[in-house]
């Protein structure tokens, strides 16, 4: 395990204001801004690709913290770095960018979901090189002081693997739904992870 120390240090920051810097705010508007533009232009595609992924990002989330508090460690951690610490592996920057990878990232696709890319799907092949690209640059992230992968095994691969290859599949397959399924979907995922917050956050304080 490597520097479990630094899992005491995240805990210590997990909800509170003492970091707050004013960028909070832009980050938020920023995010906001993203979605009000697509809803304006009435790309609900881009919208439910965002969601999706976003909504997708917080279930990892809320998981990784549960593994925190069951084990003692989580999977990765922010220690630092961040002007507010939402869950013990995820900054309120992380998670502004997660808000809007989907809907950024959609943008790669092309029309016809049935085109294939060296004989497969295009919405498979993006997924995977966009995961490639997440998990590749959080190589970099966990060679600063602000980011950390917990235990020796847990690296790119397993990330690229476990996490971003799944955030993808959802963001890239969401845009194709028709609308109901998007709302179903993406609605049981986010209500999921309030119940999820409310219980483990609010009531049993294990988050």
């Amino acid at each position: 395990m490597n520097h479990p120390e630094l899992t005491a240090q995240a805990l210590s920051l997990l909800r509170r204001g003492d970091n707050f810097q004013w960028y909070f705010i832009p980050l938020f508007a920023f995010a906001v801004y993203v979605y009000a533009v697509e809803i304006k232009n009435r790309n609900g595609r881009a919208v439910a690709a965002g969601l999706a992924l976003y909504a997708t990002h917080w279930l990892y989330e809320i998981g990784n913290a549960l593994i925190q508090h069951f084990s003692g460690h989580a999977l990765w951690t922010v220690p630092g770095g961040t002007c507010f610490l939402l869950l013990v592996g995820v900054g309120w920057e992380l998670s502004m960018m997660f808000a809007v990878s989907g809907v950024i990232f959609s943008k790669l696709l092309p029309e016809d979901r049935h085109m294939k890319i060296l004989g497969i799907n295009n919405r498979v092949v993006i997924a995977l090189a966009n995961a490639a690209f997440f998990s590749l640059f959080e190589i970099f992230l966990a060679r600063t002081p602000a980011f950390l992968w917990v235990y020796p095994w847990w690296g790119a691969f397993p990330v690229f693997v476990t996490v971003y290859v799944p955030f993808f599949l959802m963001c890239n397959f969401a845009y194709d739904w028709s609308p109901r399924v998007q709302v179903r979907v993406i609605g049981t995922l986010a209500a999921v992870d309030a119940l999820a917050m409310v219980l483990f956050a609010g009531i049993l304080k294990w988050i």
